[in-house]
């Protein structure tokens, strides 16, 4: 549940007057909207403001002059065909000189296995802990990467409604990036497999997790075969991806669906097997690193859901998916997930009935089921408010601080989400991150917030620094970020409380301003 306004008050007081001397002000109330002219000088409505918050990670100009130009349904019309999903040429640059990125995940798994193979045969010594550890930091490396990519597209990317949907599907379909394989392969689970589907049909998606490796290996479907079963994923597909806890599934159908998973894997990774391995056996399956094999799989016929499957071979997962993604809880839990992400902690219930008749009218499309939310002045009514999870507001905090303009070093981020407790493909167990205001909003969460906008808002933060300085250079002082800028005025100005005002006039540096505006509840909530 969302904390009230008197917690959070209390809260952040005791914090920010522990650190800065008029932080304690700028934690209270927020107050309510005001008109806000937009770039152009023509008012742009407070419930468009509200809005377009709610469709973006954070109001920047591109997505502000858009939103103007086009008016709000033809942009949420340009958004949900999600046909215009480009970057900067210095990010996209940025992003295809990862390895992580720029090798494919099959040459990263054979590569991996063939540097583990030539490590066990070399002989003990420190010749070898140094070759093991060089291993360990490349795969470190790689996880580091998919991490920048991703933050990088939430803050750079040209369709702003479709970057919080993949981060959402991301979170949905949680996988960790530090076992095992996952991490060879995460940055083309996000690239390639969740963001093409994130707008499209839910069974495609749900299809292209289940046949991807990081799947696969996270919650060990590449061990499930025939007299060695392991349930592990399909009961996170029930209860997490698909169904909900109470849905009315039982441990008889995640037995079931686990039999039908059976003999579904990754395919080997040695390069002198991976080419050829199993492409002209009856029954065998290979779509890129997935193999479903024939040889590992039960045949015998499964009941799952009240329905028949028959041993069938590749063909019984599909049926399984379809019957799946077509049940009425499997529509009730997706559009709960996703109003909770969206709309408030506790999302009304006939919003979310209208979402769920969308989704089966629809036979599952993402696009129809967001617009039937976005349309909805449920959206944006009453108590529907959402405390910015640590992504949100790191994304947020970028967008109003540098309102587009490339960085070259993106660490800086993934060392501040570390520190903020919700790192991109760092949540250890399959359920994501919570999507409650509430699991954010601890004093010592809003400490390293506070620490986090700091270095946003003095510059000091490394985002343009590529390369280790030379000692004996001296160095320039970082420019601090102009958030009193036009779309502050535009979009956040008009929107603060007189407390939040107070305090900002009495800051005693460019610095100061922008740490108390990026730590006031107006900027936090949404």
């Amino acid at each position: 549940m969302q904390p009230s306004t008197a917690r959070f008050e209390a809260r952040h007081g005791r914090l920010h007057r522990r650190l800065l001397p008029f932080t304690a002000a700028l934690l209270l109330s927020v107050a309510a909207s005001a008109h806000a002219p937009d770039s152009a000088g023509r008012p742009l409505a407070p419930s468009d403001v509200q809005w377009l918050q709610r469709a973006t990670f954070g109001i920047d100009s591109a997505s502000l002059a858009s939103y103007r130009q086009l008016g709000r349904q033809r942009w949420l019309d340009a958004q949900l065909a999600g046909r215009n999903d480009t970057l900067p040429p210095a990010i996209a640059n940025l992003i295809a000189s990862y390895p992580a990125i720029s090798t494919s995940p099959e040459e990263l798994l054979a590569e991996a296995t063939e540097a583990r193979r030539q490590l066990k045969s070399m002989p003990e010594g420190d010749a070898r802990v140094a070759a093991k550890k060089n291993l360990q930091k490349q795969a470190r490396e790689l996880v580091q990467q998919a991490q920048q990519a991703e933050l990088l597209h939430a803050i750079y990317g040209s369709n702003p409604l479709k970057e919080q949907v993949v981060w959402f599907w991301l979170n949905h379909f949680s996988v960790y990036g530090a076992k095992g394989r996952v991490r060879l392969v995460a940055a083309d689970y996000e690239e390639h497999l969740i963001r093409p589907h994130a707008l499209g049909k839910f069974r495609d998606l749900l299809l292209a997790t289940l046949k991807s490796p990081a799947m696969l290996e996270y919650l060990d479907n590449a061990k499930n075969v025939k007299g060695k079963t392991n349930e592990n994923y399909a009961r996170e597909l029930m209860e997490l991806h698909a169904l909900g806890v109470g849905s009315g599934y039982t441990q008889q159908d995640v037995q079931q669906l686990a039999l039908i998973l059976t003999g579904a894997g990754i395919a080997p990774a040695e390069p002198r097997r991976a080419g050829r391995f199993g492409r002209t056996r009856p029954g065998f399956v290979r779509d890129g690193l997935f193999v479903f094999n024939p040889d590992r799989h039960d045949f015998s016929d499964k009941i799952l859901l009240g329905q028949r499957i028959r041993g069938s071979g590749y063909r019984e997962i599909e049926q399984a998916v379809d019957l799946i993604t077509r049940q009425p809880a499997c529509a009730r839990f997706v559009s709960r997930q996703l109003a909770e992400y969206f709309v408030a902690d506790q999302p009304p219930p006939a919003l979310i009935e209208a979402m769920a008749k969308t989704f089966q009218r629809s036979d599952g499309d993402i696009a129809a089921v967001l617009r039937t939310m976005f349309d909805s002045p449920e959206l944006t009514d009453g108590e529907a408010r959402k405390f910015k999870d640590p992504t949100r507001f790191l994304v947020s905090a970028m967008k109003l601080a540098y309102d587009g303009q490339p960085i070259s070093n993106a660490q800086p981020l993934v060392n501040w989400l570390n520190q903020m407790g919700e790192p991109v493909f760092g949540r250890v167990t399959p359920d994501g991150w919570p999507l409650d205001s509430a699991s954010w909003s601890g004093s010592g969460q809003m400490a390293t917030r506070f620490e986090v906008a700091r270095a946003i808002g003095s510059g000091r933060n490394k985002l343009f620094i590529t390369d280790e300085p030379d000692p004996a250079t001296p160095r320039a002082r970082p420019a601090v970020p102009a958030l009193d800028s036009p779309l502050y005025r535009a979009v956040v100005e008009p929107r603060l409380s007189q407390t939040t005002r107070a305090a900002l006039g009495k800051a005693a540096s460019a610095a100061e301003w922008n740490t108390y505006l990026l730590s006031s509840p107006d900027f936090n909530y949404r």
